[in-house]
């Protein structure tokens, strides 16, 4: 192609770049989908169109020049250098709602595209960047209908980024400050929704994949209502490596595996509440047994792990370890539930698949 452009005269670059460009582009993206397993995924979420179309203008920007859309909705290009440069900008012109979903795309993937790229796509989306930003998860009994919800808050939020990663349709919401969260729960009501901390802006697939991660967690049972990465920090650490998790709770909670399931359990859970509340008596009113209950336990508990467990690096690891083994079983029980659900939904009539089940809120 830049042979055919440079044999040319120079008043001629543009049509033939207008003439070779988006069959360049179409071949590079049939051979970076085969070869590029990352580039097909992120092809197949996007579309083939809008993959041609950012393959389009990362070959103006190799190029050195400045693009614009026509009303067929194809990148031309006009020539500002006689030879190809490194760096300079890409400044075509996309439409603003194709804009937001590339915005959406670039922060949500963690693309790294420099600040430039990032203020070139906000000011084509109509979204000016915040300097803070946090996920917002929805979840609902079809896709649609959790779209049609964040179409609704995006409208009642007066700003925000929407688009789907996965399945699950997503938010991306500035954090000017405190005030942020009580307005989240206002305009959020009883709807599940998993909502992600505050990050800097090109820090927003985190939040983005914290928030997701939280709604995993979510049990069924409770009442509709979002729930907030900050309040579980702790636990989504704990999650972050599984392996790791188990690890650690296989070399503390070792002297408990001479006991039966429920001897186990039992001791674990008194143990736990004793470790969090700090005494007998709250733990008694915690579990909802009576102290002596507790006291009873605690003596069996010291049997099993010596006087260590009264230092405080111990205690410290012991409580780590037993919300690692609670939080992993808890983790179990959903992906059971959700692949019970899965098979049921096999089995019957439905070619296509059914929307997912709606997933209630509350840890």
């Amino acid at each position: 192609m830049l042979n055919r452009i440079w044999s040319r005269p120079r008043g001629e670059w543009t049509r033939v770049l207008r003439k070779e460009l988006p069959a360049v582009a179409a071949r590079m993206v049939e051979e970076l989908v085969r070869d590029t397993p990352a580039f097909a995924e992120v092809t197949e979420r996007m579309g083939k169109d809008m993959a041609q179309a950012a393959v389009e203008q990362a070959l103006l920007l190799a190029l050195g020049l400045r693009g614009r859309r026509t009303g067929a909705g194809r990148t031309t290009a006009t020539a500002t250098v006689p030879r190809p440069r490194s760096g300079g900008q890409v400044v075509t012109t996309m439409p603003g709602a194709r804009a937001r979903q590339a915005l959406f795309a670039a922060l949500a993937e963690d693309r790294c595209l420099p600040e430039q790229a990032l203020a070139e796509l906000a000011r084509q989306a109509g979204c000016p960047l915040p300097e803070r930003v946090r996920a917002v998860v929805l979840a609902g009994s079809s896709s649609t209908e959790a779209h049609h919800v964040g179409l609704h808050l995006t409208a009642a939020l007066g700003q925000g980024l929407l688009g789907t990663v996965d399945t699950d349709v997503c938010l991306l919401v500035p954090d000017p400050g405190p005030e942020t969260r009580p307005a989240l729960t206002a305009v959020l009501g009883g709807r599940t929704a998993a909502v992600g901390h505050a990050v800097p802006v090109a820090d927003a697939a985190s939040s983005l994949r914290w928030a997701r991660r939280l709604l995993t967690l979510v049990p069924p049972g409770a009442a509709p209502r979002p729930v907030f990465v900050d309040d579980h920090l702790s636990d989504l650490l704990l999650l972050q490596d599984e392996s790791l998790a188990r690890a650690l709770s296989a070399r503390w909670l070792r002297p408990l595996e001479g006991l039966t399931p429920r001897q186990s359990e039992r001791l674990e859970v008194t143990l736990l509440a004793w470790l969090e509340s700090g005494g007998a008596p709250e733990a008694a009113r915690v579990l909802q047994v009576h102290p002596q209950t507790v006291r009873y336990r605690l003596r069996q508990i010291e049997k099993l792990f010596g006087p260590a467990l009264r230092e405080p690096r111990m205690r410290f690891e012991l409580e780590l370890a037993l919300r690692s083994r609670r939080l992993l079983a808890q983790s179990r029980r959903l992906r059971s539930r959700a692949q019970g659900r899965a098979r049921a939904v096999g089995a019957t009539v439905h070619p296509l698949g059914l929307a997912r089940q709606a997933r209630v809120n509350g840890l």
